[in-house]
């Protein structure tokens, strides 16, 4: 009888070691912040995610460690890296949210579906990090072009949408017309952007104020935003575009009259059919001055005045 009752405290307590260890492991592995890594698919028709838990609070840190998540070849070979061993990031920069990866000559070598679904895996990992809004992509220093030679730009999280969970949507060509600075930064030049890949999910509205904050792509034409600036909505309603932008627009780094920014965004943004009238807000308020010369509480309408004939175009 002493035998069995004292059998029976034995399994008693390795039972209660046992629910110890399984409670510690538990709360171990709930330590930390949860994130998603994504990969892509073994039929490379779509991305898919997997989680991965990290107590790093350092951005430096996590960065370093999303990066060999993203290059770690699965066990089972259920996903393919978005960074596979012939594809090598130079470095990188983090500014005002804006995350630049660079990478070697090799990047070149990824083409079509896969090279979208590389980069959305990239973009949308790495828009997980702290301080991190946006990203872009340079191959040896100059910014990343697609086969056509369209500048890539500036990407987040929802430039990359999956349609029927099967593909990432389509990209579709339009021709711009926009307006940057001149020389002396007191007149705008044309610029005529043709067949510009982008995104089916961004509005052309959009679209348009994404161009003018990368700046121009040909000679003669000069930047008229801050590069810095955030896009935080751009909506259109009754002829009217509403431009929300963030504080960094308040910011001027060129040599560029205040009118000729201000114009810049409204002459581009009226060659669009459905825009009349332009009205720019800094997130959200429009009572305040840009550069304290141009009052923001009211609406803006084309200025062919300000515009020198014979621009530039490509």
């Amino acid at each position: 009888m002493k035998r069995t009752k004292l059998r029976l405290s034995r399994m008693i307590l390795i039972m209660g070691l046992c629910l110890c260890t399984a409670c510690t492991n538990r709360s171990a592995e709930q330590e930390g912040t949860a994130y998603q890594i994504y990969y892509v698919n073994n039929d490379e028709t779509k991305i898919v995610e997997r989680e991965y838990v990290s107590a790093t609070t350092d951005t430096e840190l996590l960065y370093g460690e999303m990066m060999g998540q993203l290059a770690a070849i699965p066990e089972k070979m259920e996903y393919e890296t978005p960074l596979a061993a012939e594809i090598s990031v130079k470095g990188h920069t983090l500014d005002n949210g804006l995350l630049t990866l660079d990478f070697d000559e090799s990047y070149k070598s990824l083409y079509g579906v896969r090279e979208i679904l590389v980069r959305a895996s990239i973009v949308r990992t790495m828009t997980q990090l702290p301080g991190v809004e946006r990203v872009t992509f340079t191959v040896g220093g100059e910014q990343l072009t697609d086969r056509m030679g369209a500048a890539v730009g500036i990407m987040t999280a929802d430039t990359f949408i999956e349609n029927a969970g099967n593909e990432i949507n389509a990209y579709e060509k339009v021709n711009l017309r926009l307006y940057f600075a001149n020389e002396t930064g007191d007149r705008l030049v044309e610029e005529n952007r043709r067949n510009v890949v982008y995104n089916s999910n961004i509005s052309l509205e959009k679209l348009v104020v994404e161009k003018l904050v990368e700046g121009p792509m040909v000679e003669g034409a000069y930047p008229t935003i801050n590069p810095a600036t955030k896009i935080i909505s751009v909506t259109v309603q009754d002829g009217t575009c509403y431009v929300n932008l963030g504080n960094d627009f308040l910011s001027q780094p060129y040599n560029v009259a205040s009118d000729v920014t201000i114009y810049s965004i409204t002459n581009s943004l009226a060659e669009l059919p459905n825009v009349n009238r332009v009205q720019i807000s800094i997130n959200g308020e429009t009572n305040l001055s840009y550069r304290e010369n141009m009052s923001l509480n009211t609406v803006f309408e084309r200025n062919l005045d300000i515009m020198v004939s014979g621009g530039s175009g490509q």
